[in-house]
């Protein structure tokens, strides 16, 4: 389900914005957003819109990471992320590989698992 807030943008993650994302290990922020840039990669040439909302959600996380206090001193990569993120979505004039995205998050995805 996706709400509306006053600037017309979706919120897709209702729940995660309240408060409950504050609550994950910059690990598992991580290893989420990196879901929904896997899903990105999944949709790219299958399907517009799927491919989209995967970008857009992504985004979502990574803003909602970006304004949490204990990530403070991960702000640069975190924007950095972000920026070629963005890049990848419009022209990927920084040469992204889908092969790259995988190899980024998937480190998230495990440090999250062991420090469970």
């Amino acid at each position: 389900m996706t709400v509306k807030n006053s600037k017309s943008r979706k919120i897709y993650h209702k729940g995660l914005a309240s408060g409950r994302w504050q609550k994950l290990t910059f690990f598992e922020q991580m290893a989420n957003i990196g879901s929904e840039v896997f899903r990105m990669i999944k949709w790219k040439n299958r399907h517009q819109k799927n491919y989209q909302n995967a970008f857009e959600r992504a985004l979502e996380l990574l803003d909602l990471t970006m304004a949490d206090p204990k990530n403070r001193k991960r702000l640069k990569e975190i924007a950095r992320v972000r920026e070629v993120l963005v890049d990848t979505y419009f022209d990927n004039q920084y040469h992204s590989s889908e092969k790259q995205w995988y190899n980024y998050f998937y480190s998230f995805n495990y440090a999250a698992r062991v420090n469970q």
